[in-house]
């Protein structure tokens, strides 16, 4: 496996894995129309850009040995609190899950966070109802908060925040 950083014109792959991945992973928590407007709002390519380069969101691929994505992460340093990051999404293929790909994603995030020297916490928000939640508990994140986030269109993302020491 091979994680390293996404270049803009690869920000395709990560929109890719979104739209292939969301309709699974959330299907039994969001309506079919609340979906699709996330979808649009969190993954347009320009939004991607304008994330990774006015943001500072950096985003990370994994490839398997064969070249082929397995998935993403992206985080970035919080704006309010120099020694805070937000971990802002984390996503597998469904085809590709299983293989310790979101522990090597989140490994890498946490070892980059760590080569700047301070003591830091990582923060994450889950969907209350998203089977993620285990995976995160189960990698040290502690629940601290519970909010419900206005998204527009009358749709609320309904969300623990978990964090944990890094």
């Amino acid at each position: 496996m091979v994680i390293r950083y996404a270049q803009k014109n690869e920000l395709h792959l990560i929109r890719n894995i979104a739209f292939e991945t969301w309709p699974i992973a959330y299907k039994n928590i969001l309506s079919d129309d609340q979906l699709s407007y996330m979808l649009k709002m969190f993954y347009d390519l320009d939004i991607l850009a304008s994330q990774q380069e006015q943001r500072n969101h950096q985003f990370i691929l994994a490839f398997d040995d064969y070249g082929t994505e397995m998935g993403f992460a992206c985080y970035s340093r919080a704006l309010d609190n120099t020694s805070k990051y937000l971990l802002h999404k984390l996503y597998i293929l469904p085809n590709q899950q299983g293989k310790k790909t979101g522990t090597n994603l989140l490994d890498f995030i946490i070892n980059e966070i760590k080569k700047t020297g301070e003591k830091s916490v990582i923060q994450v928000n889950v969907n209350r109802h998203n089977n993620a939640l285990n995976f995160y508990l189960k990698h040290g994140f502690s629940i601290i908060l519970k909010e419900d986030i206005d998204i527009g269109e009358g749709y609320f993302m309904n969300d623990y925040v978990l964090q944990k020491k890094v």
